[in-house]
């Protein structure tokens, strides 16, 4: 007999409304949306508490923080993976693309072999069960590296692939526009001399106008067959977006001016924001802030980027300021984030959808996460 769990008094968050209900999951299906309050023997009581769908990430650079907790301490790659699934589902995040830097501009060192053994590992536990959330890869390309092509050719026609971004973090260009700025920080966290810095500067700016235009148009050759939806990165204007566009990227990630998220929004192309971006209050690196994004009906979808539990936080920020319904801005960590990446049994509350969901209590200002299921398995 399929196993039947029944969620009660709830506030449960459906797209258009939140109403006080009880949710019946059967085996890994929602069965059924009621109104009001189940008197069912065994029925689990909420407590009142909010029910969500599952959290759905489409961009989180989180496996790279436990790989590397410490500037100078290498974590083995295997026992961070599960720590990574676990802080994941912790946040109530059910699905998660983990997005996977391949490309190395000569500043991140490490991020190779994180990429391989994060692959390596994905492989390795995804069959056994032991994973908590849903893992898939976002590939984050980075277009004027000489090993791009390289790392993308290894993995380009992996079955968990969901999504691939081109990216550009030259110097002088879309999150680094500011070249002093970013000449400082790379000062400071590399303990480099300016002389040093300005050296490197100089060849990444060389190997970008050699490299770039030519390795863009062949990864789009390359990974054109998969038909996976298509990311630009940091894109600072209107111009870029357009043309872009024009060659089927539809996704812009983390735009650092508006008039490039207006440009998006004219002509249909999906925006996508940093969830920390809006619980910090602004952008760690200077750019555009989120939240006037959100104000702006100018984004899609929230994304981690580098903190799994700043996704359900921004979303209740967002609600709590207005800028969106609750509803509203929980579709942006699920339904909407769900669609883009193309996983239509999930991301709702909804009958025969898969019972991903998630038991969140609001608390002095924060929303915190009390059980989680997935695939109507109690998992957190």
């Amino acid at each position: 007999m399929t196993a039947e769990t029944i969620l009660t008094n709830a506030l449960v968050v459906l797209p258009q409304a939140v109403i006080a209900g009880t949710v019946v999951l059967r085996g890994a299906r929602i069965a059924d949306v009621q109104p009001g309050r189940s008197h069912a023997a065994g029925a689990v009581d909420l407590d009142g508490d909010h029910l969500i769908p599952g959290i759905v990430d489409v961009h989180t650079d989180n496996l790279e923080r436990q790989v590397q907790p410490r500037a100078t301490a290498r974590w083995p790659s295997r026992s961070a993976m599960l720590a990574h699934d676990t802080q994941t589902i912790a946040a109530g995040v059910t699905t998660v693309l983990d997005a996977l830097c391949l490309g190395d501009l000569g500043f991140d060192v490490g991020r190779t072999q994180t990429f391989r053994d994060g692959v390596k590992d994905l492989d390795a536990l995804a069959p056994t069960g032991l994973l908590k959330s849903e893992h898939f890869l976002h590939l984050r390309c980075e277009l004027p590296a000489k090993d791009m092509p390289e790392l993308v050719e290894s993995v380009a026609d992996h079955p968990l692939v969901r999504m691939v971004s081109l990216m550009d973090h030259s110097p002088g260009v879309g999150q680094y526009r500011d070249v002093e700025r970013y000449r400082q920080m790379r000062i400071r966290q590399l303990q480099q001399t300016p002389a040093q810095v300005d050296k490197r500067i100089g060849e990444l700016l060389e190997q970008r106008g050699l490299l770039r235009e030519t390795q863009r148009r062949w990864l789009l050759d390359r990974v054109r067959h998969r038909k996976l939806p298509l990311a630009s990165h940091d894109d600072d204007s209107a111009e870029g977006v357009r043309a872009n566009a024009a060659d089927g990227i539809m996704i812009s990630e983390f735009p650092v001016v508006m008039e490039a998220a207006r440009a998006a929004k004219e002509i249909g192309v999906e925006v996508i924001a940093g969830a920390p971006n809006i619980v910090r209050g602004g952008s760690h690196s200077g750019n555009l802030s989120a939240a006037d994004l959100v104000r702006a009906n100018a984004v899609d979808v929230l994304a981690s980027d580098y903190v799994p539990p700043a996704m359900l936080e921004a979303a209740w920020l967002a609600a709590a300021s207005g800028a969106a319904t609750l509803p509203q801005a929980v579709g942006m960590i699920t339904d909407r984030a769900a669609r883009m990446v193309g996983l239509h049994d999930r991301g709702r509350i909804e009958k025969e959808l898969r019972g991903d969901l998630v038991q969140v209590r609001p608390h002095e200002g924060h929303a915190v996460v009390r059980k989680v299921w997935r695939a109507g398995e109690r998992v957190a």
